[in-house]
């Protein structure tokens, strides 16, 4: 009986230093985003960890800079412009941008920095994780991720005057 007290004592120790945040994610989508050449520029995936649904997103090859990047209504990346993703995502019909008043919508992303490595990656909270957020991005047409060429300015509606769409992926649910 000691025995397996004493073997129980480390597993019941690392048990009790878990915290909400240690919980397990889960992923809920997933993107693979591309240049419209068809070279690869990242990966996006959509996690939820029970409370609330992110997107993860990592990018490689873009010039240095700030580039907006978009949840967008259509799941769909015809190249070369990527006009077929449509408008972003916005089933509130609220205006675009974090620093408009009457902003922001569902698709509006903070901006990617791009160092000199040409890559980077960031994980960005969509909201609480709920049947109709899920619903929102997993319509009938489906969501697409598009990284614009420049830097969304979270204020000009309806698009942050981000300029020409670069690379694009369409999320599909997770297996």
């Amino acid at each position: 009986m000691r025995l397996i007290l004493a073997a129980s004592l480390p597993a019941l120790a690392l048990a009790a230093c878990s915290t909400v945040a240690d919980l397990p994610t889960e992923r809920v989508g997933e993107a693979r985003l591309d240049y419209a050449n068809g070279v690869p520029a990242g990966t996006a995936q959509l996690l939820s960890d029970g409370q609330t649904l992110s997107l993860a997103v990592a990018a490689t090859g873009l010039e240095p800079g700030e580039h907006g990047f978009h949840l967008h209504t259509t799941g769909r990346c015809e190249g070369p412009d990527f006009k077929s993703a449509g408008g972003h995502l916005n089933p509130a019909q609220r205006e675009h941008g974090s620093l408009n008043p009457k902003g922001k919508h569902l698709g509006d992303m903070p901006n990617l920095v791009i160092g000199a490595s040409r890559s980077t990656s960031t994980q960005v909270d969509l909201g609480a994780d709920t049947a109709q957020l899920r619903d929102s991005i997993f319509d009938a047409d489906g969501t697409a991720i598009v990284i614009h060429a420049g830097a969304d300015d979270y204020r000009s509606d309806p698009a942050g005057d981000a300029g020409a769409r670069v690379a694009c992926g369409v999320l599909t649910p997770a297996s």
